[in-house]
């Protein structure tokens, strides 16, 4: 009797293997906690770009949902901004523009200076934000980044639209006489956006544990703005400190924008790489660490 039930128990056992096993083959995907720190998965981002296309359109209509002017906030907002930065830097600090219609001048840092410091701050806070979804439901975290990244690109164009539009007004008087290298303006908006989103990469990586870091970046993005040639150009800044703000790898970004679009400003090659050298190693850096957060972020949010 005790042989014919160990009989049956090991058909049992073999049985349910072999059922385990066949489930185990019908899995089309795998969630695991380790993963190479190196990991982007092109692939699976490939098969979520549904949803990284609802994060795009949630984030384009939730700026200008419930608002009475709607999406002219888009462009009331960098006008607005031109306005008192011609008022103060122009006006009250008597700071040179190179000879550009100073609203070209200061609507064009504005502008891309909106689109990086959008990409930063929104992605710094993205495990903290988004704590109550990450913890339901599974998807590639990197997506909510990219989705900030995109979703202010298509502002940086409704806003940038505006620019040209004035742009082609002063053109057409003779005052403005743009450069052969308007044709790398794709290329200083990738750096643009790979600058923000890797800086804010490192930060939401480093929030989820270190929430006053949330408050040193507000002060901090302020600074850097100043560090910065958004609203001055470098022919106002002394020798001696033009070698420090070539360090900054937005100079040449902004420098390049207004030789390409205005003819005035510095334009090198040698800036740019230097530029997409930092980009690259600050991506990779920030893909480190945000896939090492990212294993166990939830435990500290």
């Amino acid at each position: 009797m005790a042989t014919e039930n160990d009989a049956l128990g090991r058909n049992f056992d073999e049985a349910s293997g072999l059922k385990d096993r066949s489930d185990e083959q019908r899995w089309d995907r795998v969630v695991a906690s380790h993963q190479p720190l190196f990991h982007l998965g092109i692939v699976e981002l490939w098969h979520y770009r549904d949803l990284l296309l609802l994060f795009v359109r949630r984030d384009i209509v939730s700026f200008y949902k419930q608002t009475v002017l709607g999406p002219l906030w888009f462009f009331i907002q960098p006008l607005l901004t031109t306005a008192i930065y011609m008022l103060v830097f122009g006006k009250i600090a008597g700071l040179s523009t190179d000879g550009a219609p100073a609203i070209l001048f200061y609507l064009s840092g504005v502008t891309l200076w909106n689109y990086f410091a959008e990409c930063l701050t929104k992605t710094a806070t993205v495990f903290r934000d988004n704590s109550a979804l990450f913890g339901k439901v599974y998807f590639p975290r990197i997506i909510v980044p990219l989705s900030i990244v995109v979703s202010s690109l298509v502002r940086f164009g409704i806003q940038y639209s505006l620019f040209l539009l004035i742009l082609l007004l002063y053109i057409a008087k003779g005052e403005v006489s743009p450069t052969g290298a308007v044709v790398l303006l794709p290329i200083l908006v990738m750096l643009m956006a790979l600058l923000g989103l890797a800086t804010g990469m490192v930060f939401s990586a480093l929030t989820t544990k270190y929430r006053d870091l949330v408050f040193l970046l507000s002060f901090g993005v302020q600074l850097l703005m100043y560090a910065t040639p958004v609203v001055y150009p470098t022919s106002e800044v002394p020798d001696s400190v033009v070698q420090f703000l070539n360090w900054n790898p937005l100079t040449s970004i902004f420098e390049s924008l207004r030789y390409a679009f205005l003819g005035v400003g510095t334009f090198s090659y040698w800036g740019l790489a230097y530029t997409a050298l930092v980009s690259f190693l600050l991506l990779l850096f920030a893909l480190v660490l945000f896939n090492r957060i990212q294993r166990t972020h939830m435990d500290t949010i």
